[in-house]
């Protein structure tokens, strides 16, 4: 006899196991291993790929979960839940409206909750009201700009660069990152890709009006201009579906019924020939284009190729239609290169970096610049986001020397780009950070300050404001050094799924940026009797040495104490001149002068806590003499009083050291895209008034924005 409590049975026997799995992942927060962090999110993730059926009884759950948000006053727990279900909905199929209804409630009751809550769940918001109005969109809009398939009504076009840094990925480690990140995952042919697209978009939008069984058969026998051509009826059906809102709903589902019924039409009549495999619906991970950053230039070198690919891409297109010379003038033209018939035809980056000459700023272009860092704040306004055709995701791994290095070329290219537009126009920068470390993070002791604190300092602040940033990133440094065992103690060269599925997620859901505020240096050598100064910024931390005198603590520090005692008078350190602007919590200015005797100087970047919410500079004196003690500035110059010099190392990375230095000046690092100069102020300016306005409430200080999943400025 047939039981109609069965189906509810099995129902809940589910739900109640996904609720089960969804507080694991949410107890893992607070977890202290960090070698299993970021599993049981990736397993619930695999569950829902081998099980689509399940989707809707986790959406039920993770609504149910954020519900009890504002009744357990438990905030750390919704942007795990928030960026779980949007990742949940968008690899989905088919969700009934009263349960889209429900997730629309629930999210525009957490917009009273505070930043950064408020701001992910607005986020969250806008992606389910278009995929309650146009259901699937947000999959395919994701996979043409992932897998670049080519259409001409959604043109956005994403590549992921992951810049690994040699100091930790050399030899076998490399290799096997390598091999996980670009071998794995089945990276499928486009028609493949297409037909996957349009499978989806179906089963999304006619729900149990499509019977997927049948349509993959179909799709299995079409040729690859059926495919394509459904393909694009499926694309131009999405985008227009999203112009009109929600009075284009019932006209976007009569489409996809045509669509789908013209498929198993066409699939009756087409010979009985396999064209490819029908890939999962599955959303494919990304293709990862991975190196060794050996140069610094190497960043700005693929970033230039992606952007003028895409324009000579774009010019052949033009010249297919008609042989006019006009489009690849133009482009030349704002090159603005003297020798045009030279211009290189492979190596694409140096058409970049040799001009001869710079001619003033377009007040536009400044803009463009302006509308960039506007852009980076997390709280930022939608309307205000100038939405670029390429994206290219920027993904560093390494420690604190890798952020050290980021910083010195993401500054380079603010200041190239604030005196000739090249990639911001086209492109949209998104940085990304995975922290893996060569050495242990070692404990300094209190009265050692110069001695190293590790070099994971950065990655432990952004674990701190963001702890699910903590569990599925930080959590990536314990994992990949055990790569190269891994692959040498496997027969065969398996790739690892899970570094890939976490990049992809990290990829996709990380969107809020954190801002680490930068500081410029400026450096005064001597050598030979000759001064040179030298420009250059850091994010984390400068250490300035005295050699001899180190090397004498070091000695003293292993005699006895009276022995040490007797030696301390006649050798304590060098005499440095040091001036600074103490702050205070009434934000006043006062600048002060001392004059102690060290052996070494650290000087650390600190987030925001009491100091007025300030970002700020702690200085710490290493001497033997105890009555010297921290100092919390923004803006200090040290220099010494005698015949001696001392070595700087910037971002505790050896490769920038600089030695016989006699004088450095440190200050907030202003943004160089940030002025907009006299000569700019035109009819233009006037005309933008109302655009320009925003501007003023910016920081002029440079900050590096690097994407969580929470986002905060520091």
């Amino acid at each position: 006899m047939f039981d109609p409590t069965a189906g509810v049975d099995v129902s809940s026997a589910v739900e109640s196991s996904l609720y089960n799995s969804v507080q694991a992942v949410l107890r893992e927060l607070n977890s202290q291993s960090a070698s299993h962090k970021g599993m049981l999110r990736w397993t619930l993730h695999k569950k829902m790929e081998s099980n689509p059926s399940n989707t809707v009884s986790l959406i039920r759950v993770l609504v149910r979960e954020l519900g009890k948000v504002g009744r357990t006053h438990c905030n750390m727990h919704v942007i795990p839940l928030l960026h779980t279900l949007s990742y949940v909905v968008i690899q989905s199929g088919a969700i009934p409206n009263s349960l889209y209804q429900r997730v629309y409630d629930c999210l525009r009751k957490l917009l009273i909750l505070p930043l950064p809550y408020s701001a992910v769940a607005l986020s969250n918001l806008r992606s389910i009201k278009m995929e309650m109005t146009t259901p699937g969109a947000l999959y395919q809009r994701r996979v043409i700009a992932e897998q670049n398939l080519k259409n001409e009504h959604f043109t956005l076009r994403e590549k992921v660069f992951v810049l690994a840094d040699p100091a930790v990925f050399s030899g076998p480690l490399g290799a096997a990152v390598r091999a996980d990140l670009e071998m794995a995952g089945p990276f499928a042919d486009t028609l493949t890709q297409e037909k996957a697209v349009v499978l989806h978009m179906l089963q999304a939008g006619l729900g149990t009006a499509c019977c997927s069984s049948t349509l993959v058969q179909a799709l299995q026998v079409l040729g690859e201009h059926a495919v394509q051509k459904y393909f694009q009826e499926v694309v131009v059906a999405v985008e227009q579906s999203i112009e009109h809102g929600a009075v284009g709903h019932v006209g976007y589902l009569n489409r996809l019924q045509h669509i789908y019924r013209d498929i198993l039409t066409a699939s009756k009549g087409a010979a009985q020939v396999d064209h490819g495999s029908v890939c999962s619906a599955a959303m494919p991970t990304p293709e990862i284009n991975f190196l060794l950053w050996h140069n610094e230039e190497d960043l700005w070198n693929v970033l230039a190729n992606f952007a003028l690919g895409t324009d000579e891409e774009e010019e052949d297109k033009r010249d297919s239609v008609q042989s006019v010379d006009s489009g690849i003038e133009k482009d030349l033209k704002d090159l603005d290169l003297d020798d045009k018939e030279q211009l290189p035809a492979r190596n694409l980056a140096t058409a970049f970096t040799r001009r001869p000459a710079l001619k003033s700023m377009k007040p536009a272009d400044k803009l463009t610049l302006m509308r960039e860092k506007m852009e980076a704040s997390p709280s930022s306004s939608p309307l205000l986001k100038e939405e670029r055709s390429l994206t290219a995701r920027v993904v560093v791994m390494g420690d604190d020397r890798v952020l050290g290095r980021l910083t010195k070329v993401y500054r380079s290219i603010r200041e190239r780009e604030s005196k000739h537009l090249i990639l911001t126009k086209k492109l949209n920068l998104q940085l990304y950070y995975i922290p893996v470390t060569d050495a242990e993070p070692s404990l300094s002791s209190p009265g050692s300050p110069c001695q190293d604190e590790g070099k994971l300092s950065l990655a432990s602040l952004l674990g701190r404001v963001d702890p699910w940033y903590d569990s599925n990133i930080n959590s990536l440094g314990a994992v990949i050094p055990k790569l190269a065992e891994m692959h040498s103690a496997s027969n065969h060269s398996k790739p690892n799924l899970f570094l890939l599925d976490t990049l992809s997620y990290y990829l996709r859901c990380g969107t809020q940026p954190v801002n680490l505020p930068l500081y410029s240096v400026k450096i005064t050598r001597s050598s030979y009797n000759v001064s040179s100064t030298v420009e250059e910024v850091f994010v984390s931390r400068l250490q300035a040495d005295f050699p001899e005198f180190r090397q004498l603590k070091e000695m003293l520090l292993k005699e006895s104490s009276v022995r040490r005692k007797r030696k301390t008078v006649q050798a304590f350190g060098a005499v440095v001149s040091v001036s600074y602007k103490k702050i205070s919590l009434s934000r006043r200015e006062v600048v002060r002068g001392m004059a102690p005797t060290t052996c070494g100087v650290v000087i650390t970047a600190e987030s925001p806590t009491d100091i007025a919410g300030q970002d700020y500079l702690t200085v710490s004196f290493d001497s033997m003499n105890p009555g010297y003690y921290t100092i919390q500035t923004q803006n200090v110059s040290i220099r010494t009083l005698e015949q001696r010099t001392f070595t700087v190392c910037l971002d505790k990375d050896s490769r920038r050291t600089y030695n016989d230095v006699q004088r450095i000046e440190i200050s907030p690092c202003l943004d160089p895209g940030y002025s907009l100069q006299s000569s700019g102020r035109s009819k233009f300016a006037v005309r933008n008034e109302q655009e320009l306005a925003p501007s003023k409430c910016l920081n002029r200080v440079l900050s590096l924005p690097i994407n969580t999943f929470s986002g905060v400025t520091l």
